[in-house]
This record gives C-alpha cells, structure tokens and sequence, in this order.
C-alpha cells in the first residue's frame, strides 16, 4: 500500500503530461499513433480543421438508423449522470461515451492480427480496454477456412460492406459494442512510427528469435522500428502462442509511454505531422476531432482510470485449426460489468459468439485477464513479465 501511495504521489506531478500519454496507449501498434495524435491539446485545434480523416479506401463507419434510447437499449437518466449533455462535442452513438476500434494488420494487409477496443466513459473519467484475440472462432463472420476473427477484415463473409465495416460488425453484433470510430495501421508503418520517434527504450526479459537473422538480446536496449515490429509480432516460442504475444504487447506499452513520457512536445508534434503527412494511419476522425478527444479527456482520465481486459476464453484444435474458443457467458458478463456503462445488460441470446468448448469443461486459464495500465506501467502486474514466456498454468 505504501508503495501505491508513493508511486501516486508521484503521477501527480506530472500529472498533465500522463494524462495526454495514457489516452493514447491503447495497443502497441496504436500507442504510437494514437498517444502521439492524442497530444494534440498542445495545440490550438480550431486551427487544424484543413488535417481531414484519413479514409483513404477504408471510408466511413456506418451509423445506426435508429438511435433513440430504445433502439440502444439505454439505461434510464440517472441524477449524476444525464446522457442528453455529457460536454463532448462529438458525434457519440451513445452519450457518456466514445468507443474506438484499433486494428494492427500483418504485411498482406488482409490479417488483422492486433485488434484492440478502447471506450472513454465520459462521465466517470474513466477507460477500459478490450484486447480481441486474433484466433477468435467466429464462424458467422470469418473466412471459413479458418473461423478466425482476424480473417473478417480481408476475405470475410458480408461482402456487401467494407472490409472495416465487416470487422465492425462482428464486434458489435457478438460483443453488444457499438463503435464510434477506427484506426487502422500496418505491421511496416509500425516500423516507420517507431523510427520517427528514435526508437523505443526497453528491457527484454529474455532472448527473442523471430528469425535466424533476426535476433533480439535480452536485457535493456533500444528497439528500432523494425525491431520493434519483430517483437510485437513474435509468438512462436511463446507456451501461450497468440495469447503470449498479447501479454508481451502489454509490456511493450510500458516501453512505448516512458518514450513518449520523455519526449518534448515539439518532438511529440513533429511526429504527429510526419504521420498525417505520410497517411501511416488510416481513420475516420481528423485531427481535429482526435484533438478535441484528447482535450477534454485529458481533463478528466489518469493512469489508475484505465483497464485492460482480454476477451476470456481457451485455445484449442478445430477442423485443423488452432482457435480460440470464446467462454459466452464471460464474455458477455465481462462486456455488461466494464463496457455498457450507459445501456442495459446485453443477454445471452442477443450474441452471436459461437462457442466450441462446452462450460462444464472449460479451462480455466484465460477467465480474469484484468490489468491496470498504471500497474503495468509501474511493473506491478501480478503475473510478472517474466510470465509471457511460459504458460502461468
């Protein structure tokens, strides 16, 4: 206790500068956009507005048709909190909060194999993530000679809509999650990114082989851009597989925020500049939206505000394939306790996660996958770092 004391004792000092940077540190391939992007009340965003979204093929999401508080399954209007004026001045679908899709997409461009949610609660300060696991058995939606989740954006099912829109879909019709907005980048401006900021500062717990000539030494280093891409990548001596590469993404945050932390402002905007200029990203909010975002939940979100939460579930074999088989009624618990903070319980029924492993024989392996982002940062997590290189079972 005495420890978490002094550790937030001393967040308070620089408080402003945290709160910027933890806004953006969502996923490893998106902490370096986003918290980059996300400093832009360092700016004056009233003058920004010629930075337009950068769509490029992706396009816009489509909205609801209906949004009145049936359609939505809104909770009442509470005294504390009126869902009518949460003083955001963004096109919310549902008021009080603001939910952001970040997909990571490997070097064909059609694998999404990052896909993080990230949903400000407006009202309570407060923001919970969702990691997604790639693997995610979603035979409604993915390319069926996989059933995996990150198959839906390149080659799903619905091809009457975009890819991105695909994608969408999927979450929002299996997980109850209505989503405002995307970032989307690719595994090489990954690389790009981490090379415009210096390189990212980091202490390896162990030797990582992503090839034969491809080696990152333990110990403390500075990654380059394309070792930065080699190391949120790796999963193949991982005991977990994907799931290992999601714990190691979660330390490389950790990376990522002291470097942003320890960087001047002109340098953050300098950045920010080079990745609109040179469209790393794709996204439907322009900076100025993005800036107007960051202003007002700078004012409000800290480190301790903010949770990362992976979707629960176990990895197993299918038709040849390895999958994760989502645990339903986790899942849909999960999502009803931390993300629908303004509407009712989703139920069972209203979800179309398909589930191959019966709940009487669950393991019980990937069930609490809770994390605070002001632990992790602190390296306070309660399984360890070293833990990403064996299965904690």
């Amino acid at each position: 206790m005495a420890k978490k004391r002094q550790t937030k004792k001393s967040q308070k000092n620089t408080k402003k500068k945290d709160l910027f940077v933890m806004i953006g540190s969502i996923a490893l391939t998106v902490v370096l956009v986003v918290t980059m992007i996300l400093n832009a009340p360092i700016i004056d965003y009233r003058t920004i507005k010629v930075w337009q979204p950068l769509v490029q093929k992706e396009g816009t999401l489509q909205k609801p048709v209906n949004t009145d508080a049936s359609a939505l399954n809104l909770k009442e209007d509470t005294d504390d909190a009126d869902p009518k004026d949460d003083g955001l001045d963004l096109d919310q679908i549902v008021e009080g909060q603001y939910t952001v899709l970040f997909m990571g997409m490997d070097e064909s461009g059609k694998l999404a194999d990052v896909n993080w949610i990230f949903q400000f609660d407006i009202f309570a300060g407060t923001m919970n993530v969702l990691q997604i696991p790639r693997d995610c058995y979603m035979p409604a939606y993915a390319n069926t000679s996989t059933n995996k989740f990150n198959s839906i954006y390149g080659t799903g099912q619905d091809e009457t809509v975009t890819p991105i829109q695909r994608a969408v879909n999927a979450i929002q019709e299996s997980f109850g999650l209505v989503i405002d907005c995307y970032v989307k980048l690719s595994c090489t401006d990954i690389a790009n990114i981490v090379d415009s900021i210096g390189g990212i500062p980091i202490d390896l717990p162990e030797e990582i082989m992503y090839e034969a000539d491809k080696v990152l030494k333990s110990g403390k280093q500075t990654l380059n851009g394309q070792q930065a891409e080699w190391f949120v990548r790796f999963r193949r001596e991982y005991d977990e597989g994907d799931i290992g590469r999601v714990k190691a993404q979660r330390i490389f945050l950790a990376a990522a925020m002291q470097k942003l932390l320890d960087m001047s402002q002109t340098e953050l905007m300098s950045a920010m500049q080079k990745i609109y200029k040179n469209e790393w990203i794709a996204t439907d909010l322009s900076l100025e939206q993005i800036s107007m975002l960051a202003d007002f939940a700078a004012k409000r979100l800290t480190m301790d505000g903010v949770n990362v939460y992976m979707v629960p579930g176990e990895g197993i074999m299918y038709e040849g394939q390895a999958v994760y088989s989502i645990h339903k009624t986790e899942a849909i618990d999960l999502i009803n306790e931390y993300f629908r903070p303004y509407q009712n319980e989703m139920y069972y029924d209203e979800s179309t996660i398909v589930e191959l492993v019966d709940e009487s024989n669950y393991i019980d392996t990937y069930s609490d996958t809770e994390e605070n982002l002001g632990d992790i940062h602190n390296g306070d997590t309660e399984d360890g770092k070293q833990n990403i290189y064996s299965n904690g079972n």
